[in-house]
């Protein structure tokens, strides 16, 4: 439950970096020279907070996280977008996918500044809206509290607090077959859970606690726990009837993982690791895993004056063979493989570092991609 990107995305640079904050016009800056005029070309821009990218047809299904709204953004055609379901209150949507007429919607866990209004909407819930009508179809927070499906130890013994996130979902899946319904990736119940489109939840994967490299001994919820855990955050179907699941793992560098499970029961078949804290995975067609980093090159104290904001953030590419490759994408978190190309979210956490309405939507060519230094 501890460490969950939405609510502590500054992980203490927010303060330092806001400082030299100075938005680029491009998705792409001078953080490395191997990213040095990477094609990237920017689809939409002037977004609050993209967060998840999904795919529906030609459109993109983005999340602005800060705005309240879902939007589509037309693939083939740059600065085309209409928004589908707007009012669901600032740092509410954290997830959508569209599936038929129905757009489902993952809200983060409620909170905010003091005096923040509550959201019209209930928090780690998952909506779906369809003919301008939006209800809770999901209560994740309940079903963490009864059903607890990483086990931990949820409230100060004494105070009866909290003693950390319980649920706080980041992105969700549309499931495929008869039945449908969605995946969620809930980063605060460490655990993906399944929504069916009746509403009824169940725990689908849950991601073990890391103890390795920097995550050894580090303290967890109590006494007698130690470790990072896992924060779920992205979801990917692969081929071979695979789902993908990206992991937080504490922001430990080094430490984030992508877990390969086996589509119809959840059981892991493969683990690929050695990221940063992943924010979001996306799978092409011939096992090409891409995942994101938000996060990389962020400076761990006060940025120096020639330091350059846009150089924040990488997407890893590792092939089916395992080669990794490399592309400077401006805080991405969400992405999407679909129709040939890799979507994803660019400038997605510019808000928490001073510098809202500054999102956008990319396209990542393959030219994109530089070996690492």
């Amino acid at each position: 439950m501890r460490t969950v990107l939405r609510t502590t995305t500054a992980i203490g640079v927010a303060a330092s970096v806001a400082l030299a904050f100075a938005p680029s016009a491009t998705a792409h800056g001078k953080h490395r020279p191997r990213h040095h005029h990477a094609p990237i070309t920017v689809l939409a821009k002037g977004l609050e907070g993209p967060y998840q990218v999904s795919a529906s047809g030609r459109h993109l299904i983005v999340t602005e996280a800060d705005a309240g709204r879902v939007i589509a953004v037309d693939r083939h055609r740059k600065g085309k977008a209409h928004t589908l379901v707007r009012g669901l209150g600032p740092n509410a949507a954290a997830g959508a996918v569209k599936v038929g007429r129905r757009i489902y919607i993952a809200t983060s866990e409620a909170g905010g500044p003091p005096g923040t209004p509550p959201p019209p909407y209930p928090a780690s819930s998952v909506l779906v809206a369809q003919k301008g009508k939006v209800k809770q179809l999901a209560d994740l927070l309940a079903y963490e509290l009864k059903r607890n499906p990483d086990g931990q130890t949820q409230f100060d013994p004494v105070s009866g607090e909290p003693l950390d996130a319980l649920s706080n979902p980041f992105s969700l899946l549309a499931l495929r077959g008869w039945h449908g319904g969605v995946l969620v990736a809930d980063g605060g119940a460490n655990a993906v859970l399944r929504v069916s489109p009746w509403g009824k939840v169940s725990t689908f994967f849950v991601p073990p606690t890391i103890t390795t490299g920097e995550c050894a001994g580090r303290p967890n919820n109590d006494a007698a726990s130690t470790g990072c855990d896992s924060v779920p955050t992205g979801l990917a179907y692969g081929p071979r009837n695979t789902i993908y699941v990206s992991t937080l793992n504490g922001e430990a560098p080094g430490e984030g993982r992508v877990y390969v499970l086996d589509a119809k029961r959840g059981k892991v078949k493969k683990v690929i690791k050695g990221f940063t804290a992943p924010t979001g995975v996306a799978v092409a067609p011939d096992g090409t895993v891409y995942v994101s980093e938000a996060l990389e090159g962020a400076p761990q104290g006060e940025p120096g004056p020639e330091f350059d904001p846009a150089s924040v953030g990488q997407i890893v590419k590792v092939s089916p063979w395992g080669r990794r490759t490399y592309a400077q994408v401006t805080m991405p978190t969400g992405m999407v493989w679909t129709g040939g190309t890799l979507y994803s979210s660019a400038w997605s956490i510019a808000s928490f570092l001073g510098a809202p309405g500054t999102g956008q939507v990319v396209a990542v060519g393959s030219r994109a991609f530089r070996s690492g230094s």
